[in-house]
């Protein structure tokens, strides 16, 4: 398996299974997912989060946020890896509730990702709403 293989069975896997749990109101999947070692960042669609004390809060407001997610797709538009370091530019469709009131949009994102002990982690998030 080549390098990206890994990567995307990564990221359409547990990544986009943590994304869903997120979703549906458990942010501990996507926690799990992000790396530990700094910087680490997120210039969200709702809210900015720099370091990762800041990070872990937003995870939790996402959490208690999110219920009832019906739809989560990834519409990848660009991937790369080189060596221990990836990006991903995509869209991502999602319909959830937001604070019981269901919702459907579609988010750009862009994820840079580092190789650390042996696994994938997420290490910056940029989405903004697709209008």
């Amino acid at each position: 398996m080549t390098a990206n293989e890994e990567f995307l069975a990564w990221l359409h896997g547990p990544l986009t299974e943590a994304e869903r749990a997120l979703h549906d109101g458990d942010p501990e999947p996507r926690r799990a997912l992000w790396s530990r070692t700094e910087p680490v960042s997120v210039l969200g669609a709702w809210r900015n989060a720099i370091g990762s004390p800041e990070v872990d809060a937003l995870f939790d407001f996402l959490g208690a946020s999110f219920s009832d997610c019906t739809r989560f797709e990834v519409e990848l538009l660009a991937v790369d890896v080189i060596g221990d370091v990836a990006y991903t530019v995509a869209l991502e469709h999602t319909s959830v509730s937001v604070d019981g009131a269901p919702r459907s949009y579609t988010l750009r994102v862009t994820q840079v990702y580092r190789r650390e002990a042996g696994g994938w982690h997420v290490a910056h998030r940029h989405g903004d709403a697709v209008t």
